[in-house]
């Protein structure tokens, strides 16, 4: 009688695990038959594709109009040095507090959606800065706060772009995908230093502004009216459904304590403060070391060959994960070259080099640091898809606070050192310790599954 019992409660319990297990599977077979479903079809895919890119130029377009801009702007409402400080400054303060609120929002409601939202906004303050600046007495206080919603507005596109590639790319295309958008980054500032100097020595500053926002709000029309179809508000929200990817809520927070997570923030935090020391710092370092080069050569060259190089990284990772690598070791391959193999050619700017040997390296550097697009920067698509706006602008906001400081630091080093070669062994100590705890703790399999769990 016992051993029927026992025999009965084992049978009983061997069921209810099975059911278990059973509705565990069914439900992540489930999801993933759904995030299917949510995958851009190839036509589409190629429509956006170029869109995004575009509105990614655009973006660093506006960006850059007000530091192309600065010095006639001082001249005609004489500002001070650190006046036009204050109003460049703007932007950094205001860029870091969005950053998770657009990640948050985009992976409820998607990012197209907040995409289109904040470049429509945003292009309606660059085009009106002109008009703000005839406030009277108070053209310092109009054009900071002019930057700081800049910031605000402009803080939530990487995190939506995380989000969208997220939800719609499939795995194996993401790189190149996400290589080619981020290339737009590059193609802006290329296309602002050249267009918009010309534009500001013939038409005067204004016509900068003017321009950059008048093509900023055609995109968002373009994107309203022939991608969204005129609709904002996404139909599941209309609906009397629940949710819209059916994927259980996540809190994100909660996995920033897992491993390959906060292992992924660490490395884009090193990764990003190193490249804004960089973009900050270079310009000068070259004026400083070589007085008698031609400004364009460096400020141009480095970009032209980062164009190619991106694009590059991105095709290659598509390759390395479709060919059957693991995609750990992909993105653990793409971020050696970002942050390690870059670093051994800031290395050679430690020593007396010539101006054109250190043109080579530093245009070298720009090429290599790109394929972060295809390592890090991709780990949060693999890691959370669920929730990728929301890590990657937590991620993006860390990366963005520590630039601030490494930028500072560095400033501080080259007064009191008067030592370049300081500074590019700071930048090589930070990228090897970050690319450390990536190869070591870095990895690929998705953690969000596991949290709901």
């Amino acid at each position: 009688m016992a051993d029927n019992s026992i025999s009965g409660d084992c049978g009983n319990a061997c069921d209810g695990l099975l059911f278990v297990s059973n509705v565990f599977t069914s439900n992540k077979s489930t999801e993933r038959e759904q995030e299917g479903h949510n995958l851009w079809s190839r036509s589409l895919a190629r429509t956006w594709t170029p869109m995004l890119l575009l509105g990614t130029s655009l973006l660093y377009c506006a960006r850059m109009a007000m530091p192309i801009c600065a010095v006639s702007m001082a001249t005609t409402f004489q500002w001070s040095k650190t006046e036009s400080g204050l109003v460049l400054g703007g932007f950094f303060w205001g860029y870091c507090l969005t950053q998770i609120l657009g990640g948050h929002m985009s992976d409820k409601v998607g990012g197209e959606r907040i995409l289109f939202l904040s470049t429509a906004s945003w292009a309606a303050i660059i085009a009106s800065t002109p008009l703000l600046a005839q406030l009277g007495t108070h053209q310092l206080a109009a054009m900071t706060i002019a930057r700081f919603l800049m910031g605000l507005l402009q803080g939530v596109f990487y995190p939506s772009l995380a989000s969208l590639c997220s939800q719609r790319v499939p795995e194996g295309e993401r790189g190149f995908m996400m290589s080619t958008i981020n290339s737009g980054c590059y193609l802006g500032t290329l296309l602002m230093g050249g267009l918009g100097s010309l534009m500001l020595n013939c038409c005067g500053w204004e016509s900068v502004f003017y321009g950059t926002g008048f093509l900023s709000g055609l995109w968002a029309l373009i994107v309203w009216q022939f991608l969204l179809k005129g609709q904002i508000i996404p139909k599941y929200m209309l609906s009397s459904h629940v949710s819209h990817w059916s994927s259980p809520r996540i809190r994100w927070w909660r996995l920033i304590k897992k491993q390959p997570v906060w292992a992924m923030i660490f490395s884009h935090t090193c990764f990003s403060s190193t490249s804004y020391t960089l973009l900050s710092w270079l310009p000068t370092y070259f004026s400083d070391t070589f007085p008698h080069a031609m400004g364009w050569v460096y400020n141009v060259i480095p970009w032209l060959v980062a164009i190619p190089s991106v694009l590059a990284g991105g095709y290659v990772s598509d390759f390395l994960i479709n060919k059957g690598y693991g995609v750990a070791s992909v993105r653990k391959i793409m971020q050696l070259v970002a942050m390690g193999v870059s670093s051994f050619f800031i290395l050679l700017l430690c020593r007396p080099v010539t101006f054109r040997s250190a043109l080579a390296s530093v245009s070298v550097t720009m090429g290599l640091v790109t394929f972060n697009c295809s390592g890090v920067s991709l780990n949060v698509q693999d890691l959370a898809p669920s929730c990728a706006g929301a890590i990657f602008g937590f991620m993006n906001m860390c990366g963005a606070f520590m630039g601030l400081v490494l930028v500072s630091v560095s400033g501080y080093l080259i007064e009191v050192t008067s030592s370049w070669s300081t500074v590019f062994s700071l930048i090589i100590i930070v990228n090897i310790t970050g690319l450390g705890v990536f190869l070591i703790f870095g990895d690929a399999h998705r953690v969000d599954l596991e949290d709901h769990s």
